[in-house]
């Protein structure tokens, strides 16, 4: 009995670490791609694709957007509750969306932000992070996982 509950806690520890690992890859992989294409042409000049593809190689593009995909899907999924699902999907999209604003009101000035083109793009990354974790967690209860 003392065994099992200890290996549970295990089980658990290790989901939250996972979970955890997730949102840090998450949220990396969303900064950078909100990176604008003449950022990366003045970063990377020496590569040729580097408006079109940023900081990775265009072998490895695909992978990087199924990543993007799959990882808030991934997170829903390792989460028992549908809040904690949507809050760590999410949380990534925050973030690299609170930097990127930052960023561009700096350049571009405070009003970036609530401009109507902008308002509804941000929100659609939003939702479609939120319903990608709902979508996992829904999964989780496909699978019967406890």
């Amino acid at each position: 009995m003392f065994s099992s509950s200890l290996t549970l806690l295990k089980r658990t520890k290790y989901i939250h670490i996972a979970i955890i690992a997730m949102v840090v890859l998450e949220t990396v992989l969303a900064t950078l791609a909100l990176v604008p294409p003449q950022l990366w042409l003045q970063l990377l000049p020496q590569t040729p694709t580097g408006a079109l593809d940023g900081p990775f190689p265009a072998v490895i593009a695909p992978i990087i957007t199924s990543l993007l995909y799959l990882t808030p899907t991934a997170i829903g999924f390792l989460n028992h509750h549908w809040q904690q699902a949507l809050l760590y999907a999410t949380l990534p999209a925050w973030i690299a969306l609170g930097l990127f604003f930052i960023a561009a009101t700096s350049k571009v000035g405070i009003f970036y932000m609530v401009s109507a083109d902008h308002v509804t793009a941000n929100a659609s990354i939003l939702e479609m992070f939120a319903v990608l974790g709902g979508i996992g967690w829904l999964a989780r209860h496909i699978f019967k996982l406890r």
